[in-house]
């Protein structure tokens, strides 16, 4: 006879409403992880996008994601002709509000090179840009529609295709340009500041201006080695694409790592005591029941594993409520949460290691109750 099994069986309402209750806290646990690995892959995403070996930017930067970096167009001639670079492309990087459909829309502007290195990975509805003006590919996520207009700056832009998972470190969405156009949104002045400009003396036209340049090598090539080379040029700061990475996931999301971090751990350690609260109010609420045992000769092995049971059967169950709830809704949150299967063994082992400690208060009051009790009124 399961002992364990008998005492949830009797009291099974009230310790499904528990098991419910943990579920949603381990729910939102599991989330905290899945969002902290969504801000990961989002600051990520935009960066390996293009599929290149090295990044060119403004001196003494660490651009474009991390600073402002502002270099010459023709800086890609340049690149294109080192050793070892088999294409290279110019990129503009730009956030810009727009309205659409009534509501403001905000936006992540890359504008590249069609041909050339930079462009959108995957098209699932629609094609790629095939006019050298006025059409855009846009991410899943803006909720713009093939064949929906856009106007952005002094422009009105048609979509002509659909992308998808190409968002900013923000979460803001990504929308790819030609060059050219992103280049006027991003540089060109409006005619009445061009005007102030042109009155001062200064030049009122930006030229030709990007804010990297990336490099695709040839299988043989050694990224840091074409690095260095570039970086000789005292002008210009080269990166190769892992220190990119590295530096977006120390610069940009660090802080969050931590914070999420801290606040996953409270909500273990929250969770912990709940659980042992709860193991030591069912065992406390069966003293008599115990002492009964205990006087009929039973080992206080068999109450020990009784105690464990009920808390790892707490433990998993509210674990995979919260994990079933979680998987259900998570498309449903603003930014992307991402649940590995690492991730959920992780946290289950977790939850285990919790429940093992956690009955351990349980364990102790049952273990002091004395056979004697069992004979009082």
């Amino acid at each position: 006879m399961n002992l364990a099994y008998r005492d949830i069986r009797h009291n099974l309402f009230r310790f499904l409403l528990t098991c419910v209750g943990l579920g949603l806290l381990l729910g939102v646990v599991l989330s905290m992880i899945g969002i902290y690995r969504g801000i990961v892959v989002d600051a990520l995403t935009i960066a390996r996008s293009p599929a290149v070996d090295v990044w060119v930017v403004e001196a003494n930067t660490r651009g474009p994601f991390a600073e402002a970096s502002r270099i010459p167009g023709d800086t890609r001639e340049a690149i294109a002709r080192i050793a070892g670079v088999a294409s290279a492309g110019s990129l503009t990087y730009q956030t810009v509000e727009a309205e659409h459909g009534g509501a403001k829309l905000r936006l992540y502007v890359i504008g590249y090179e069609p041909g050339r290195p930079g462009g959108p990975p995957e098209i699932v509805e629609g094609r790629h840009i095939g006019r050298s003006h006025f059409e855009i590919v846009a991410d899943r996520t803006t909720g713009l529609a093939l064949g929906a207009t856009l106007k952005l700056g002094r422009n009105t832009f048609a979509v002509v295709g659909i992308t998808r998972h190409q968002v900013a470190s923000g979460g803001d969405p990504a929308v790819f340009m030609t060059l050219l156009d992103a280049q006027k949104l991003q540089f060109d002045l409006a005619p009445a500041a061009a005007r102030v400009q042109v009155a001062r003396g200064a030049d009122a036209e930006s030229g030709d201006t990007v804010n990297a340049v990336v490099a695709q090598l040839q299988a043989d090539a050694s990224a840091n080695a074409v690095a260095d080379a570039i970086h000789r040029w005292k002008h210009l700061s080269s990166i190769t694409q892992e220190a990119q990475e590295l530096i977006l996931t120390r610069s940009l999301v660090d802080r969050a790592r931590r914070q999420i971090g801290l606040f996953t751990t409270l909500l273990l350690i929250v969770s912990a005591v709940i659980i042992a609260l709860i193991i030591y109010t069912m065992t406390m609420e069966k003293l008599k029941q115990i002492a009964t045992l205990k006087l009929i000769g039973a080992p206080d092995r068999t109450i020990i594993v009784m105690i464990v049971q009920q808390a790892l059967a707490l433990g998993f169950i509210g674990f995979g409520i919260g994990a079933v709830l979680i998987v259900s809704i998570k498309d449903y949150f603003p930014r992307r949460v991402i649940l590995e299967p690492d991730n959920v063994m992780v946290l289950g082992l977790i939850v285990f290691a919790v429940c093992l400690v956690s009955s351990g208060l349980g364990v102790r009051a049952a273990l002091k109750v004395d056979p004697a009790t069992a004979l009082g009124g």
